[in-house]
Protein backbone atom coordinates (compact mmCIF):
# COMPACT_ATOMS: atom_id res chain seq x y z
CA UNK A 1 0.00 0.00 0.00
CA UNK A 2 3.08 2.60 0.86
CA UNK A 3 4.96 1.76 -2.35
CA UNK A 4 2.18 1.97 -4.47
CA UNK A 5 0.62 5.22 -2.89
CA UNK A 6 4.72 6.89 -2.85
CA UNK A 7 4.64 5.73 -7.15
CA UNK A 8 1.00 7.09 -7.56
CA UNK A 9 2.68 10.58 -5.92
CA UNK A 10 5.63 10.45 -7.45
CA UNK A 11 4.05 9.87 -11.39
CA UNK A 12 1.22 12.80 -10.53
CA UNK A 13 3.64 15.58 -8.60
CA UNK A 14 6.49 14.67 -11.33
CA UNK A 15 4.20 15.55 -14.35
CA UNK A 16 3.78 18.64 -12.41
CA UNK A 17 7.13 19.56 -12.59
CA UNK A 18 8.08 18.58 -8.86
CA UNK A 19 11.35 17.21 -7.74
CA UNK A 20 10.68 14.04 -5.92
CA UNK A 21 12.72 12.84 -3.11
CA UNK A 22 11.28 8.95 -1.89
CA UNK A 23 12.31 7.92 1.15
CA UNK A 24 10.98 4.13 2.18
CA UNK A 25 11.88 3.05 6.03
CA UNK A 26 14.61 0.45 6.55
CA UNK A 27 12.56 -2.04 8.66
CA UNK A 28 15.69 -3.42 10.41
CA UNK A 29 17.01 0.22 11.31
CA UNK A 30 14.35 2.33 11.20
CA UNK A 31 11.20 1.01 11.99
CA UNK A 32 7.85 1.46 10.27
CA UNK A 33 6.44 4.88 9.51
CA UNK A 34 8.45 8.43 9.44
CA UNK A 35 11.38 9.25 12.38
CA UNK A 36 12.61 12.10 13.29
CA UNK A 37 16.41 11.11 12.16
CA UNK A 38 14.47 10.77 8.45
CA UNK A 39 12.53 13.93 8.25
CA UNK A 40 15.98 15.73 9.78
CA UNK A 41 18.06 14.40 6.57
CA UNK A 42 15.25 15.26 3.73
CA UNK A 43 14.90 18.73 5.33
CA UNK A 44 18.71 18.87 4.73
CA UNK A 45 18.57 17.45 1.14
CA UNK A 46 16.49 20.71 0.68
CA UNK A 47 13.01 19.08 0.63
CA UNK A 48 10.05 21.62 1.89
CA UNK A 49 7.01 19.47 1.71
CA UNK A 50 6.97 15.75 2.99
CA UNK A 51 4.05 13.49 2.28
CA UNK A 52 3.70 10.31 4.35
CA UNK A 53 1.85 7.92 2.83
CA UNK A 54 0.43 4.48 4.69
CA UNK A 55 1.90 5.58 8.00
CA UNK A 56 2.04 9.33 9.90
CA UNK A 57 -1.24 9.14 11.78
CA UNK A 58 0.61 8.28 15.18
CA UNK A 59 4.02 9.53 14.63
CA UNK A 60 3.52 11.90 17.25
CA UNK A 61 7.57 12.45 17.94
CA UNK A 62 8.78 12.67 14.58
CA UNK A 63 6.51 14.91 13.17
CA UNK A 64 7.32 17.07 15.73
CA UNK A 65 10.89 16.78 14.51
CA UNK A 66 9.48 17.45 11.15
CA UNK A 67 8.58 20.68 12.30
CA UNK A 68 11.17 21.56 14.16
CA UNK A 69 13.24 20.85 10.99
CA UNK A 70 11.38 23.29 8.96
CA UNK A 71 8.86 21.15 7.06
CA UNK A 72 5.52 21.15 5.72
CA UNK A 73 3.86 17.70 6.45
CA UNK A 74 1.15 16.55 4.93
CA UNK A 75 -0.08 13.14 6.28
CA UNK A 76 -2.07 10.37 3.85
CA UNK A 77 -3.09 7.62 5.78
CA UNK A 78 -6.13 5.34 6.47
CA UNK A 79 -5.20 3.73 9.73
CA UNK A 80 -7.08 4.13 12.85
CA UNK A 81 -6.35 7.53 14.51
CA UNK A 82 -7.11 8.78 18.24
CA UNK A 83 -8.79 11.92 19.77
CA UNK A 84 -5.26 13.16 19.92
CA UNK A 85 -3.66 13.71 15.88
CA UNK A 86 0.08 14.64 14.99
CA UNK A 87 1.01 18.20 14.48
CA UNK A 88 1.06 18.30 10.47
CA UNK A 89 0.07 20.97 7.95
CA UNK A 90 -2.63 18.42 6.87
CA UNK A 91 -4.21 15.10 7.89
CA UNK A 92 -5.89 13.40 5.38
CA UNK A 93 -7.33 10.06 6.47
CA UNK A 94 -10.97 8.60 6.51
CA UNK A 95 -10.90 7.10 10.00
CA UNK A 96 -9.91 10.49 11.69
CA UNK A 97 -12.92 10.33 14.46
CA UNK A 98 -14.20 13.49 13.04
CA UNK A 99 -14.30 12.79 9.50
CA UNK A 100 -18.05 12.12 8.51
CA UNK A 101 -16.86 10.75 4.53
CA UNK A 102 -18.47 6.82 4.31
CA UNK A 103 -15.37 5.90 2.65
CA UNK A 104 -13.33 4.29 5.79
CA UNK A 105 -12.79 1.14 4.06
CA UNK A 106 -10.03 3.31 1.28
CA UNK A 107 -6.65 1.97 1.54
CA UNK A 108 -3.88 4.65 1.85
CA UNK A 109 -3.08 4.48 -2.05
CA UNK A 110 -6.91 5.19 -2.55
CA UNK A 111 -6.82 8.30 -0.07
CA UNK A 112 -3.51 9.30 -2.03
CA UNK A 113 -5.52 9.45 -5.27
CA UNK A 114 -8.27 11.24 -4.48
CA UNK A 115 -6.02 13.72 -2.93
CA UNK A 116 -4.25 13.69 -6.63
CA UNK A 117 -8.19 14.17 -7.79
CA UNK A 118 -8.32 17.13 -5.61
CA UNK A 119 -4.97 18.85 -6.24
CA UNK A 120 -5.16 18.27 -9.93
CA UNK A 121 -8.63 20.03 -9.78
CA UNK A 122 -7.41 23.11 -8.36
CA UNK A 123 -4.00 23.16 -10.41
CA UNK A 124 -6.87 23.15 -13.30
CA UNK A 125 -8.95 25.86 -11.97
CA UNK A 126 -6.21 28.68 -11.21
CA UNK A 127 -4.54 28.08 -14.74
CA UNK A 128 -1.79 26.03 -14.37
CA UNK A 129 -2.35 23.62 -17.45
CA UNK A 130 -2.16 25.41 -20.72
CA UNK A 131 -0.02 24.57 -23.83
CA UNK A 132 3.55 24.39 -22.04
CA UNK A 133 1.62 21.84 -19.77
CA UNK A 134 -1.11 19.15 -20.08
CA UNK A 135 -2.47 18.28 -17.67
CA UNK A 136 -2.42 14.27 -16.77
CA UNK A 137 -4.61 11.40 -17.59
CA UNK A 138 -5.46 10.66 -13.94
CA UNK A 139 -7.10 7.46 -14.98
CA UNK A 140 -3.62 6.24 -16.21
CA UNK A 141 -2.80 5.39 -12.73
CA UNK A 142 -5.56 3.32 -11.60
CA UNK A 143 -4.01 0.30 -12.23
CA UNK A 144 -1.75 1.41 -9.22
CA UNK A 145 -4.33 2.25 -6.99
CA UNK A 146 -5.76 -1.27 -8.08
CA UNK A 147 -3.10 -3.43 -6.94
CA UNK A 148 -2.40 -1.35 -3.49
CA UNK A 149 -6.11 -1.52 -2.91
CA UNK A 150 -6.42 -5.18 -3.52
CA UNK A 151 -2.87 -5.62 -1.37
CA UNK A 152 -3.57 -4.02 1.51
CA UNK A 153 -6.75 -6.29 1.81
CA UNK A 154 -9.18 -3.31 2.22
CA UNK A 155 -13.27 -4.08 1.66
CA UNK A 156 -13.95 -4.16 -2.18
CA UNK A 157 -17.13 -2.08 -1.48
CA UNK A 158 -18.30 1.57 -2.72
CA UNK A 159 -15.32 3.44 -3.55
CA UNK A 160 -12.70 0.35 -3.60
CA UNK A 161 -14.76 -1.61 -6.00
CA UNK A 162 -14.63 1.07 -8.43
CA UNK A 163 -11.05 1.80 -8.35
CA UNK A 164 -10.44 -2.05 -8.48
CA UNK A 165 -13.19 -2.53 -11.31
CA UNK A 166 -11.70 0.10 -13.38
CA UNK A 167 -7.81 -0.53 -12.21
CA UNK A 168 -7.67 -3.75 -14.04
CA UNK A 169 -9.25 -3.09 -16.69
CA UNK A 170 -6.10 -0.15 -17.33
CA UNK A 171 -3.50 -3.11 -16.14
CA UNK A 172 -5.03 -5.06 -19.07
CA UNK A 173 -3.68 -2.78 -21.46
CA UNK A 174 0.24 -3.36 -20.18
CA UNK A 175 0.86 0.29 -19.81
CA UNK A 176 2.93 0.28 -16.87
CA UNK A 177 6.54 -0.46 -17.29
CA UNK A 178 6.83 -1.50 -14.24
CA UNK A 179 4.02 -3.64 -13.22
CA UNK A 180 4.89 -5.07 -17.09
CA UNK A 181 7.84 -6.28 -16.11
CA UNK A 182 6.90 -7.72 -12.58
CA UNK A 183 4.28 -9.33 -14.24
CA UNK A 184 6.53 -11.22 -16.85
CA UNK A 185 8.77 -12.57 -14.10
CA UNK A 186 5.62 -13.87 -12.35
CA UNK A 187 4.57 -15.30 -15.64
CA UNK A 188 1.29 -14.04 -15.26
CA UNK A 189 0.43 -13.97 -19.21
CA UNK A 190 -3.35 -13.80 -18.76
CA UNK A 191 -6.47 -11.15 -18.10
CA UNK A 192 -5.37 -9.76 -14.31
CA UNK A 193 -7.60 -10.45 -11.87
CA UNK A 194 -7.62 -9.54 -8.44
CA UNK A 195 -6.10 -12.29 -6.85
CA UNK A 196 -3.35 -12.28 -9.09
CA UNK A 197 -2.37 -8.86 -7.63
CA UNK A 198 -2.68 -9.96 -4.14
CA UNK A 199 -0.82 -13.11 -4.41
CA UNK A 200 2.07 -12.78 -7.29
CA UNK A 201 2.35 -8.89 -7.92
CA UNK A 202 1.96 -7.70 -4.18
CA UNK A 203 4.44 -10.16 -2.82
CA UNK A 204 7.38 -9.22 -5.49
CA UNK A 205 6.46 -5.44 -4.46
CA UNK A 206 6.62 -6.03 -0.82
CA UNK A 207 9.85 -8.13 -0.94
CA UNK A 208 12.68 -5.58 -1.30
CA UNK A 209 11.18 -4.04 2.16
CA UNK A 210 11.56 -7.36 3.79
CA UNK A 211 14.94 -8.12 3.08
CA UNK A 212 16.68 -5.02 2.57
CA UNK A 213 15.63 -3.24 -0.40
CA UNK A 214 12.77 -0.85 0.94
CA UNK A 215 12.57 1.48 -2.17
CA UNK A 216 12.80 -0.98 -4.99
CA UNK A 217 9.25 -1.56 -5.14
CA UNK A 218 7.44 2.57 -5.16
CA UNK A 219 11.15 2.74 -8.02
CA UNK A 220 9.82 0.50 -10.07
CA UNK A 221 5.88 1.13 -10.66
CA UNK A 222 7.58 4.99 -10.68
CA UNK A 223 9.12 3.71 -13.54
CA UNK A 224 8.44 4.67 -17.54
CA UNK A 225 11.49 2.83 -18.63
CA UNK A 226 10.99 -1.15 -19.83
CA UNK A 227 15.05 -1.75 -19.23
CA UNK A 228 15.53 -0.25 -15.72
CA UNK A 229 11.68 -1.87 -15.16
CA UNK A 230 12.92 -5.17 -15.99
CA UNK A 231 16.16 -5.52 -13.76
CA UNK A 232 13.65 -4.15 -10.53
CA UNK A 233 11.54 -6.70 -11.19
CA UNK A 234 14.32 -9.34 -11.20
CA UNK A 235 15.49 -8.39 -8.28
CA UNK A 236 12.56 -8.17 -6.45
CA UNK A 237 11.69 -11.67 -7.47
CA UNK A 238 15.23 -12.72 -6.26
CA UNK A 239 14.50 -11.32 -3.16
CA UNK A 240 10.90 -12.96 -3.36
CA UNK A 241 12.52 -16.32 -3.24
CA UNK A 242 15.03 -15.16 -0.20
CA UNK A 243 11.97 -13.81 1.28
CA UNK A 244 10.18 -17.19 1.40
CA UNK A 245 13.40 -19.62 2.18
CA UNK A 246 13.44 -16.66 5.97
CA UNK A 247 9.99 -17.17 6.42
CA UNK A 248 9.90 -21.10 6.19
CA UNK A 249 12.81 -21.32 8.96
CA UNK A 250 10.74 -18.45 11.00
CA UNK A 251 7.27 -19.84 9.89
CA UNK A 252 8.36 -23.67 11.52
CA UNK A 253 9.37 -22.40 14.91
CA UNK A 254 6.30 -20.41 15.20
CA UNK A 255 4.22 -23.10 14.40
CA UNK A 256 5.49 -24.82 17.47
CA UNK A 257 4.71 -22.26 20.11
CA UNK A 258 1.35 -21.52 18.24
CA UNK A 259 0.56 -25.53 18.39
CA UNK A 260 0.78 -25.03 22.61
CA UNK A 261 -0.89 -22.46 22.60
CA UNK A 262 -3.97 -23.40 20.65
CA UNK A 263 -4.96 -26.14 23.46
CA UNK A 264 -5.33 -23.69 26.16
CA UNK A 265 -8.11 -22.20 24.22
CA UNK A 266 -6.58 -18.33 23.85
CA UNK A 267 -8.42 -15.75 22.41
CA UNK A 268 -5.09 -14.25 20.52
CA UNK A 269 -2.18 -16.41 19.80
CA UNK A 270 0.90 -14.25 20.72
CA UNK A 271 4.12 -15.90 19.42
CA UNK A 272 7.92 -14.37 19.91
CA UNK A 273 11.72 -15.95 18.77
CA UNK A 274 14.65 -14.27 18.90
CA UNK A 275 16.23 -13.16 15.88
CA UNK A 276 12.91 -13.73 14.10
CA UNK A 277 13.58 -11.01 10.81
CA UNK A 278 10.66 -8.59 11.10
CA UNK A 279 10.04 -8.41 7.62
CA UNK A 280 8.20 -11.98 7.33
CA UNK A 281 7.27 -12.04 10.26
CA UNK A 282 3.57 -10.26 9.09
CA UNK A 283 3.44 -13.21 6.17
CA UNK A 284 3.92 -15.86 9.34
CA UNK A 285 1.01 -14.48 11.14
CA UNK A 286 -1.25 -14.54 8.05
CA UNK A 287 0.23 -18.11 7.88
CA UNK A 288 -0.82 -19.01 10.96
CA UNK A 289 -4.24 -17.14 11.52
CA UNK A 290 -4.60 -20.01 8.03
CA UNK A 291 -4.17 -22.63 10.37
CA UNK A 292 -5.82 -21.50 13.77
CA UNK A 293 -8.33 -19.31 13.08
CA UNK A 294 -8.06 -16.55 15.61
CA UNK A 295 -5.87 -13.73 15.96
CA UNK A 296 -2.12 -13.34 15.82
CA UNK A 297 0.64 -11.42 16.92
CA UNK A 298 3.80 -12.19 16.13
CA UNK A 299 6.98 -10.76 16.68
CA UNK A 300 10.48 -10.78 16.33
CA UNK A 301 13.08 -10.21 19.25
CA UNK A 302 17.01 -8.01 18.77
CA UNK A 303 18.67 -6.98 21.67
CA UNK A 304 16.35 -5.15 23.98
CA UNK A 305 13.20 -4.43 21.87
CA UNK A 306 10.59 -6.43 19.90
CA UNK A 307 8.94 -5.86 16.33
CA UNK A 308 5.48 -7.86 15.90
CA UNK A 309 2.87 -7.37 13.18
CA UNK A 310 -0.18 -9.11 14.04
CA UNK A 311 -3.48 -10.23 11.91
CA UNK A 312 -7.01 -10.45 12.63
CA UNK A 313 -10.10 -12.10 11.88
CA UNK A 314 -13.57 -10.67 10.83
CA UNK A 315 -15.33 -9.11 13.41
CA UNK A 316 -12.29 -8.80 15.82
CA UNK A 317 -10.26 -5.07 15.63
CA UNK A 318 -6.88 -5.99 16.53
CA UNK A 319 -6.33 -2.37 15.53
CA UNK A 320 -7.61 -0.60 18.27
CA UNK A 321 -6.33 -3.29 20.45
CA UNK A 322 -2.77 -2.49 19.68
CA UNK A 323 -3.87 1.35 19.82
CA UNK A 324 -5.23 0.59 23.34
CA UNK A 325 -1.79 -0.78 24.37
CA UNK A 326 0.23 2.16 23.32
CA UNK A 327 -2.27 4.44 25.36
CA UNK A 328 -1.60 2.01 28.63
CA UNK A 329 2.89 2.90 27.79
CA UNK A 330 2.96 -0.88 27.15
CA UNK A 331 4.02 0.51 23.73
CA UNK A 332 7.30 2.22 22.54
CA UNK A 333 4.74 2.61 19.34
CA UNK A 334 2.28 1.37 17.15
CA UNK A 335 -0.77 1.08 15.61
CA UNK A 336 -3.26 -0.17 12.58
CA UNK A 337 -6.80 -0.59 11.46
CA UNK A 338 -9.06 -3.82 12.26
CA UNK A 339 -7.56 -7.06 10.28
CA UNK A 340 -3.32 -5.88 10.61
CA UNK A 341 -1.48 -4.06 13.34
CA UNK A 342 2.13 -3.51 14.04
CA UNK A 343 4.27 -2.40 17.22
CA UNK A 344 7.79 -1.96 18.96
CA UNK A 345 8.13 -3.33 22.43
CA UNK A 346 10.73 -3.47 25.09
CA UNK A 347 11.95 -6.92 25.81
CA UNK A 348 10.35 -6.72 29.17
CA UNK A 349 6.99 -5.81 28.59
CA UNK A 350 6.62 -8.73 26.19
CA UNK A 351 4.17 -10.81 28.75
CA UNK A 352 2.07 -7.94 30.13
CA UNK A 353 1.68 -7.21 26.09
CA UNK A 354 0.85 -10.12 25.61
CA UNK A 355 -1.36 -10.60 28.63
CA UNK A 356 -3.13 -7.14 28.03
CA UNK A 357 -4.06 -7.73 24.13
CA UNK A 358 -5.32 -11.65 25.26
CA UNK A 359 -7.95 -9.94 27.56
CA UNK A 360 -9.19 -7.04 25.08
CA UNK A 361 -9.53 -9.69 22.43
CA UNK A 362 -10.93 -11.86 24.84
CA UNK A 363 -13.56 -9.16 25.64
CA UNK A 364 -14.22 -8.64 21.60
CA UNK A 365 -15.06 -11.88 21.34
CA UNK A 366 -17.72 -11.57 24.30
CA UNK A 367 -19.71 -9.33 22.28
CA UNK A 368 -19.80 -11.06 19.43
CA UNK A 369 -21.47 -13.88 21.65
CA UNK A 370 -19.88 -16.67 19.04
CA UNK A 371 -16.59 -18.08 18.12
CA UNK A 372 -14.98 -16.31 15.85
CA UNK A 373 -13.11 -17.03 12.41
CA UNK A 374 -14.31 -20.74 12.62
CA UNK A 375 -17.52 -21.02 10.93
CA UNK A 376 -17.14 -21.50 6.74
CA UNK A 377 -20.02 -19.78 4.81
CA UNK A 378 -20.63 -21.16 1.77
CA UNK A 379 -22.59 -20.28 -1.23
CA UNK A 380 -24.10 -23.34 -2.40
CA UNK A 381 -23.67 -27.21 -3.48
CA UNK A 382 -21.77 -28.28 -6.83
CA UNK A 383 -22.08 -31.99 -8.46
CA UNK A 384 -18.55 -32.42 -9.92
CA UNK A 385 -20.12 -32.14 -13.55
CA UNK A 386 -21.79 -28.64 -12.91
CA UNK A 387 -17.92 -27.06 -11.66
CA UNK A 388 -17.30 -26.32 -15.59
CA UNK A 389 -16.28 -22.89 -17.26
CA UNK A 390 -19.62 -21.90 -18.02
CA UNK A 391 -20.27 -21.45 -14.35
CA UNK A 392 -16.95 -19.57 -13.53
CA UNK A 393 -17.22 -17.07 -16.43
CA UNK A 394 -21.16 -15.97 -15.00
CA UNK A 395 -19.67 -15.75 -11.58
CA UNK A 396 -16.91 -13.32 -13.22
CA UNK A 397 -19.93 -10.94 -13.41
CA UNK A 398 -19.23 -10.66 -9.33
CA UNK A 399 -16.10 -9.77 -9.44
CA UNK A 400 -13.49 -8.10 -8.07
CA UNK A 401 -13.22 -10.37 -5.30
CA UNK A 402 -11.88 -9.25 -1.81
CA UNK A 403 -12.61 -8.35 1.75
CA UNK A 404 -16.23 -7.15 1.94
CA UNK A 405 -17.34 -9.23 -1.87
CA UNK A 406 -15.66 -12.90 -1.03
CA UNK A 407 -15.29 -14.87 -3.64
CA UNK A 408 -18.03 -17.64 -4.00
CA UNK A 409 -17.11 -20.69 -1.79
CA UNK A 410 -19.10 -24.08 -3.15
CA UNK A 411 -19.11 -27.70 -1.92
CA UNK A 412 -18.50 -30.75 -4.10
CA UNK A 413 -20.70 -33.37 -1.69
CA UNK A 414 -19.33 -37.05 -1.61
CA UNK A 415 -16.50 -36.27 -4.19
CA UNK A 416 -13.75 -39.11 -4.27
CA UNK A 417 -10.49 -38.33 -4.92
CA UNK A 418 -8.93 -40.26 -7.88
CA UNK A 419 -5.16 -38.80 -7.39
CA UNK A 420 -3.92 -36.91 -5.20
CA UNK A 421 0.01 -35.92 -5.05
CA UNK A 422 2.58 -33.08 -4.12
CA UNK A 423 3.43 -30.59 -6.55
CA UNK A 424 5.89 -26.49 -6.58
CA UNK A 425 5.99 -25.47 -2.96
CA UNK A 426 4.35 -27.40 -0.63
CA UNK A 427 0.96 -27.82 -2.55
CA UNK A 428 -0.96 -30.89 -2.38
CA UNK A 429 -2.95 -31.51 -6.08
CA UNK A 430 -5.99 -33.65 -6.69
CA UNK A 431 -8.55 -34.75 -8.99
CA UNK A 432 -12.01 -35.37 -8.35
CA UNK A 433 -14.39 -37.54 -9.55
CA UNK A 434 -18.55 -37.30 -8.79
CA UNK A 435 -21.16 -40.06 -9.21
CA UNK A 436 -22.03 -38.12 -12.24
CA UNK A 437 -18.88 -38.83 -14.36
CA UNK A 438 -17.55 -35.61 -13.82
CA UNK A 439 -14.28 -35.17 -13.62
CA UNK A 440 -12.25 -31.42 -11.65
CA UNK A 441 -8.79 -30.75 -10.92
CA UNK A 442 -8.16 -29.06 -7.39
CA UNK A 443 -5.62 -27.78 -5.52
CA UNK A 444 -4.63 -26.86 -1.95
CA UNK A 445 -2.01 -24.21 -1.73
CA UNK A 446 1.21 -24.72 0.80
CA UNK A 447 -0.75 -27.82 2.28
CA UNK A 448 1.00 -30.52 2.09
CA UNK A 449 2.29 -30.44 5.97
CA UNK A 450 -0.85 -30.03 7.37
CA UNK A 451 -3.76 -31.71 8.89
CA UNK A 452 -5.75 -30.83 5.45
CA UNK A 453 -2.84 -31.77 3.00
CA UNK A 454 -2.60 -34.83 4.94
CA UNK A 455 -5.93 -35.96 5.04
CA UNK A 456 -6.60 -35.33 1.31
CA UNK A 457 -3.15 -37.66 0.56
CA UNK A 458 -4.54 -40.16 2.40
CA UNK A 459 -8.40 -40.84 1.55
CA UNK A 460 -8.04 -43.24 -1.54
CA UNK A 461 -11.66 -43.71 -2.86
CA UNK A 462 -13.28 -42.73 0.76
CA UNK A 463 -15.85 -39.79 -0.21
CA UNK A 464 -15.26 -36.66 1.51
CA UNK A 465 -17.33 -33.19 1.37
CA UNK A 466 -14.50 -30.74 -0.60
CA UNK A 467 -14.83 -26.60 -0.65
CA UNK A 468 -13.11 -24.45 -2.42
CA UNK A 469 -13.41 -21.89 -5.02
CA UNK A 470 -13.58 -22.32 -8.80
CA UNK A 471 -11.29 -20.94 -11.10
CA UNK A 472 -10.72 -21.19 -14.75
CA UNK A 473 -7.30 -23.54 -15.75
CA UNK A 474 -5.82 -22.48 -18.80
CA UNK A 475 -2.66 -24.42 -19.91
CA UNK A 476 -1.33 -24.65 -23.93
CA UNK A 477 -5.01 -22.81 -24.88
CA UNK A 478 -7.02 -24.98 -23.14
CA UNK A 479 -9.68 -23.66 -20.95
CA UNK A 480 -10.75 -25.87 -17.69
Amino acid sequence: DGATSTALLTRFFGALGADILIHIPDRMKEGYGPNGPAMKALAAKGAKVVITVDCGISAFDALEDAAAAGLDVIVVDHHVAEERLPKATAIINPNRLDETSPHRQLAAVGVAFLLVVAVNRAARARGFYGPSRAEPDLLQWLDIVALGTVCDQVRLTGVNRALVTQGLKVMARRANAGINALADVAKLDSKPEAWHLGFMLGPRINAGGRVGRPDLGARLLASDDPDAAMGLAQELDAFNTERREIEAQVLEQALGQAEEQSGAERALLFISGEGWHPGVIGIVASRIIERFHRPVCVAGISGGAAKGSGRSVPGIDLGAAVIAARQEGLLLNGGGHAMAAGFTVTREKLDALSAFLEARIASQQAELGEETGRTLFLDGALAVRAANTEIVQRLQQLAPFGQGNSEPRFVIPAARIGKADVVGENHVRLFLSGEDGGRLKAIAFRAADTPLGQALLGAGQVPLHVVGKLRVDNWMGRDE
